[in-house]
């Protein structure tokens, strides 16, 4: 009877035990690096590749890492000579009525204020400044409601995906006081997964690496000497010398709303190697959010990649496939024409699984007729390419799907050959053709 009585007790008491176990998780359950992030993704700064990715294609807040962006458009428009680092801006209701707002990150503009395009650009680099990048977004399309056409169009061209840009600071539209860009709604907020948001960063360090010029700077002073001297405080506390401080980092945005958390688009560099880490709504073992949580995330994926992953070379120059070193070649001097790697293919790739990728020749059939290349041919002619084909386990990719530096190419030139050669060929083709139709009909007899 007492027997019974404990299985009945254990059996009621089990489901408890489990509720209290599944209550006892946080909400953002640790990934495989021990980060608690609801999205992640870490990438090689020069090539693209992806080294790591968690959750990274779901759409989430990303807050004023939206301003990479912004930064985008400016440096374009400065490249294009639209504007220019000296041009000034004068304030207006929208831009002085948000600059006011020490609630968020702001530097005070002067109702009747001039301002240059570079100290709004320091104070949206260094600061986060919010008005301020709403004073360069004006400057360069007029108004924020057309300079989110030009967000838009910039993203398609990038090729980012299941994003929402509804203002250029990353601001929730509640913050701005009515005033938010039309079509849009009074509570949107910009969002994008964490493959777009590497995607632009890498677009942008790979256009206009000079963003790390301001990115890297720990503070500085807008408006020395006048009473709206303001020091500005760069919120990417990993900056050497700062208290999440991590060698290399010079880059790149935080982001902060209540509905993004505390995200980072973050970059540093050590032996040349450059690496690109962004964490979404980063929390604690707890599930709190904060700053330490979201550089602490960022140093993992740092870590990671800089003790991981090592460049390898699966390919030297000149390389030639073994099964294939030529293709055919007609109406040419020559019947074949050699083909080869043209430049070394490296890659970065975690360094204790670099002896599972196997190179695999891709010919572009684009390039042939009827299978053959047809002369005139021209050396170093374009002919294919190497795709590194992981044998076991996940290869995420690149995060442009480039094939940078796998071309394959001729490696002599074939001229074509003169009209008598061409007339003798065909001659011979013919009879060629009826020789063997007639040595098939024989065959055909005795059957």
């Amino acid at each position: 009877m007492k027997r019974e009585m404990r299985k009945w007790v254990a059996l009621l008491i089990m489901p408890l035990l489990l509720l209290m176990t599944i209550g006892a998780v946080p909400a953002s359950a640790a990934s495989t690096l021990g980060i608690h992030v609801d999205g992640a993704i870490l990438i090689d700064a020069e090539s693209g590749k992806i080294l790591y990715e968690e959750n990274a294609d779901t759409p989430l807040g990303i807050a004023s890492m939206t301003k990479m962006m912004t930064e985008y458009l400016l440096f374009e428009a400065i490249e294009e000579g639209t504007i220019s680092w000296d041009q000034e801006y004068k304030v207006n209701d929208y831009t002085y009525a948000i600059s006011q707002d020490r609630r968020l990150s702001n530097v005070p503009l002067r109702r009747d204020g001039t301002y240059t395009i570079r100290e709004l650009y320091e104070a949206l680099a260094i600061y986060s400044a919010n008005a301020a990048t709403i004073a360069i977004a004006e400057t360069i399309a007029g108004t924020e409601t057309e300079f989110l056409k030009l967000m838009n169009a910039k993203a398609e061209e990038l090729g980012l995906e299941d994003f929402k840009f509804v203002n250029s600071t990353g601001l929730n539209n509640s913050d701005l006081q009515g005033m938010h860009p039309q079509g849009t709604g009074p509570n949107d907020e910009n969002v994008m997964p964490a493959k777009s948001v590497a995607r632009l960063a890498y677009h942008l360090l790979c256009d206009y690496p000079e963003v790390l010029e301001t990115t890297k700077i720990h503070t500085k002073v807008f408006r020395e000497g006048t009473t709206d001297r303001t020091e500005m405080k760069n919120w990417n506390f990993m900056l050497p010398g700062l208290i999440y401080e991590y060698e290399g980092v010079d880059g790149l945005k935080t982001g902060t709303t209540d509905f993004a958390g505390h995200s980072f688009t973050g970059t540093a560099v050590r032996d040349g190697k450059r690496v690109i880490a962004v964490v979404m709504k980063a929390v604690d073992a707890n599930g709190v959010g904060s700053y330490k949580a979201r550089f602490d995330a960022t140093r993992a994926l740092f870590d990671y990649g800089f003790s991981q992953f090592s460049e390898v070379e699966f390919v030297p120059a000149g390389y030639q496939f073994d099964k294939q070193k030529e293709l055919d070649v007609i109406k040419g001097k020559e019947k074949k024409v050699s083909i080869a790697v043209k430049e070394p293919i490296r890659m970065i790739v975690k360094t204790s699984e670099k002896d599972l990728y196997v190179p695999e020749l891709v010919i572009d059939e684009s390039k042939l007729t009827d299978g053959v290349l047809q002369a005139p041919i021209k050396k170093d002619t374009v002919v294919g390419h190497v795709k590194l084909v992981k044998t076991d386990g996940t290869d995420y990719g690149f995060i442009d799907d480039k094939n940078s530096g796998t071309a394959v190419v001729t490696v002599d030139a074939v001229d074509k050959a003169g009209w008598f050669a061409l007339m003798m060929g065909a001659i011979g083709d013919f009879f060629a053709g009826i020789w063997t139709s007639a040595i098939d009909f024989v065959k055909g007899l005795f059957k």
